[in-house]
């Protein structure tokens, strides 16, 4: 019930965003709900499959937060150009900085899950990686909504380092969370300036064209680079898609905004 209700929340904020009060701004053009049985794994980077992106549509992802020092940096470069963004926060920092949490959300966007405390679950015993996991959307779930479930609220969930096994996929599958990989990445994992950052994300967008792009939040070299990036994607025509998860209630209520 809470999940259900939580999700068609995020739904109504995504489809009220985009009607943005600046008309020079890049916005965000439409929602997409992603379900599990249809797309259990994304991005082709890691995966044979990605989401149902046209041309020139992108969608914005961050992760590693929240981080005081940067979070908020990034926040507001979003919310300049009215442009929504999915959030896979780790449960340590979330935990810590909760009031960061629900500022995420409060802002229309979407959040999703990448463990703890960011362990390779490739390099730690297979009885702990389903703990490693679940203690990391606890947390998430207690700091945004003040229960801590293990059932996620946004069944959305990326790897540290994308570093998957057989196991946990199953795991996740089974329990109907869409697991995210990359179609382009900023590589923002590697010290340069944003100047530099900038121009590596132009160049791989425009041999990609579209995709869901991974950045950092946490990065400060991120955080100054995205006004500029945002500007890009105006300028050069790229469409900005929001992810929510797909339930009924979710898609009745954005059907209902939209009459």
């Amino acid at each position: 019930m809470l999940a259900t209700l939580v999700a068609s929340t995020t739904w109504i904020a995504a489809a009220q965003a985009t009607e943005c009060p600046r008309k020079d701004a890049l916005g965000t053009s439409r929602v997409l709900a992603v379900d599990a049985a249809t797309y259990p794994r994304v991005g082709l980077k890691s995966f044979p499959q990605t989401l149902p992106l046209g041309d020139h549509e992108v969608v914005l992802t961050f992760d590693d937060g929240p981080w005081p020092a940067t979070t908020p940096k990034v926040l507001a470069a979003l919310a300049r150009e009215c442009v929504l963004a999915t959030f896979f926060l780790i449960g340590k920092p979330a935990s810590e900085h909760p009031e960061l949490v629900r500022k995420i959300a409060a802002g229309g966007h979407t959040i999703g899950h990448h463990t703890w405390t960011h362990r390779s679950l490739k390099q730690i015993k297979p009885g702990e990686t389903e703990g490693e996991i679940d203690h990391g959307i606890s947390a998430v779930e207690m700091a945004l909504h003040g229960v801590a479930t293990t059932t996620p609220s946004t069944p959305f969930f990326r790897f540290p380092g994308f570093e998957s096994t057989p196991a946990t996929l199953d795991f996740l599958q089974k329990r109907g969370i869409v697991v995210f990989g990359a179609d382009l990445w900023a590589s923002d994992w590697n010290p340069m300036t944003p100047k530099a950052e900038l121009k590596l994300m132009t160049e791989r967008l425009k041999t990609a064209g579209r995709g869901i792009i991974l950045l950092h939040d946490p990065k400060a070299q991120t955080a100054a680079m995205l006004p500029a990036f945002l500007r890009y994607l105006h300028e050069n025509h790229y469409r900005v898609v929001q992810l929510v998860p797909a339930t009924a209630k979710a898609v009745a209520a954005g059907a209902e905004i939209a009459k």
